[in-house]
């Protein structure tokens, strides 16, 4: 299907579409979208990148644009992606629409979301510890939910989440449309779909390839005492805006300072900073006030800045999936980026699981560096092929 046309859309949300240059829907939201206007729940299987905010969020906004008895919960991991979820459906509204909306998560002002709850919001984002402390404080009755979405299931679930989410799906009505996202479809999340999806529209789309296709993919193999120097000849040689990914708090402050001592234009986020605080550096980084963002995974999803060039993996992520989503910042919205990830010798077996995990064609380049120290070391860059295929 060549573009959003024959979905079923809403003048409104088509004309929305075209201001914001979305014109041909991607393979999740070819799927998703009519059985989602048509009340039918869905459990898709689709990478980041894959835009299934779009896919969900066009038929709950056109959903209760027609019928305003209607109301909708997203349940999301990450502050981040409860916020970014909620920036990009009132931009799927835009100005022609009007539906209520509030963001409920931790870090913000309790009294604030309060207010905001007071005002009736037809759809509420959230994270499940910050919806779970309001139905518990009583400042949230989610008897009038009638569409709820799990985003990002996996993820919630390896972050704790799981009874949590449960309680919540007590306190909502029995009926409702259920509409489940999730990476990866492990048994956990099987169990879940059973018990709280009712005959199901499957779909699963596996966007891997796009997304590996439109990056050119370096590692290095590095002593982990080399790491620091090399990353700052990597941001001296490398033009326009860069995320590098740590695996600690500690790590990333302390690379931070280092490289805003040696005059790098840079800033941090991680679990150690305030959620305010936050998302003040990520709207600076949006709006190129500064050029490197030293993070933790908490990055990794959720983040849509088109404008993102080079992802540098200073530490590999400790899950193997947690490579496509950090690579999944940069190439957004068909744009060409690059990955370059550093590879110690205590990374060569998460880097293995990592490799048949994406499963690309290796081409193996040899590059020898004179050193006083080590006259004989080798470093390995291996590069992916651009036009490798999946298996």
């Amino acid at each position: 299907m060549d573009n959003f046309l024959n979905l079923g859309i809403s003048k409104e949300i088509l004309f929305n579409l075209k201001s914001l240059n979305l014109v041909k829907p991607t393979p999740v939201q070819q799927r998703a979208i009519v059985p989602g206007f048509e009340g039918k729940d869905i459990l898709a299987i689709a990478n980041t990148g894959t835009g299934k905010t779009a896919a969900f969020g066009i038929p709950i906004i056109q959903r209760l644009n027609q019928n305003k008895s209607l109301s909708a919960l997203i349940l999301s991991p990450t502050r981040e992606l409860s916020i970014q979820i909620g920036k990009h459906l009132r931009e799927l509204m835009g100005k022609n629409i009007n539906i209520k909306s509030a963001v409920l998560i931790g870090g913000d002002s309790m009294k604030k979301q309060i207010e905001l709850i007071k005002k009736k919001p037809r759809i509420i984002i959230g994270t499940p510890g910050r919806i779970y402390d309001h139905i518990n404080r009583k400042t949230l009755n989610l008897k009038s939910i009638n569409i709820l979405v799990l985003d990002e299931t996996d993820r919630m679930l390896d972050l704790g989440f799981i009874q949590q989410i449960q309680k919540i799906i007590n306190f909502l009505p029995s009926k409702k449309q259920t509409l489940l996202f999730s990476a990866t479809l492990p048994k956990n999340i099987r169990n879940i779909s059973t018990k709280y999806l009712f005959n199901p529209v499957n779909i699963s789309v596996e966007k891997k390839e796009k997304i590996l296709q439109n990056i050119n993919h370096n590692t290095l193999n590095i002593n982990q005492g080399e790491k620091y120097n090399k990353l700052l000849q990597e941001l001296d040689t490398r033009e326009g805006s860069v995320i590098v990914f740590m695996k600690t708090k500690h790590s990333s402050k302390k690379i931070y300072l280092k490289l805003l001592k040696d005059g790098q234009s840079v800033n941090t986020i991680h679990g150690n900073i305030r959620q305010n605080k936050r998302i003040n550096i990520l709207n600076k980084f949006r709006n190129q006030k500064f050029r490197v963002l030293v993070a933790t995974d908490i990055a990794a999803r959720g983040l849509d800045i088109p404008h993102i060039e080079h992802v540098i993996n200073y530490d590999l992520p400790q899950r193997t999936e947690d490579y496509i989503h950090r690579i999944g910042r940069t190439a957004r919205a068909g744009k060409k980026g690059s990955a370059l990830s550093f590879i110690s010798e205590n990374d060569k077996k998460i880097w293995k699981m990592i490799s048949k995990l994406i499963n690309p064609n290796i081409e193996d380049k040899e590059i020898f560096r004179k050193k006083s120290k080590t006259p004989k070391s080798i470093n390995k860059i291996i590069k992916f092929k651009k036009n490798h295929k999946m298996l």
